[in-house]
C-alpha cells in the first residue's frame, strides 16, 4: 500500500461504517431499490481504492473509484430529495464524498502524472 493511498481509503471505510446502518433504517419501499445502490456504490468505492493501492496499474481503479464517487453524490442527492436521508445527514455524507472526491482525484493525478 502506498503511503498516499492509506488516508483516502481510511475516510472511504469510515464512511461505510456511517452509512451502512443509515440505508438499514431507510423506509422499506427504498431500502431495497436507493438503499442497495448507495450501499454497492459504497462497497465498490472501497474496493477500487484497495486495488488501486495495492496494483502497480492505479489509473484504471482509481477511474472506477471516481465512477463511483459521482454515482455516490447522485444517490444521496436523490435520497435527501425523497426525504430519506436528513438534511443534516445529506450534508455529512456530502462533505466526505467530496473530500474522498479530492483525495482520489490527487492520487490518479500524481499517479498518472498528469
Amino acid at each position: 500500500m502506498t503511503p498516499e493511498s492509506a488516508p483516502v481509503i481510511q475516510k472511504a471505510y469510515e464512511l461505510s461504517l456511517w452509512i451502512l446502518p443509515k440505508v438499514e433504517r431507510f423506509p422499506r419501499s427504498y431500502r431495497f431499490t436507493v438503499g442497495d445502490r448507495i450501499t454497492a456504490a459504497m462497497l465498490d468505492l472501497l474496493t477500487a481504492l484497495i486495488d488501486a493501492a495495492y496494483s502497480a496499474r492505479r489509473d484504471a481503479p482509481l477511474q472506477r473509484a471516481q465512477q463511483k464517487i459521482n454515482t455516490l453524490r447522485f444517490l444521496v442527492r436523490m435520497a435527501k430529495d425523497l426525504h430519506i436521508l436528513g438534511v443534516d445527514s445529506y450534508g455529512h455524507v456530502s462533505e466526505r464524498v467530496e473530500e474522498i472526491g479530492r483525495m482520489t482525484g490527487g492520487w490518479r493525478k500524481a499517479a498518472t502524472g498528469a
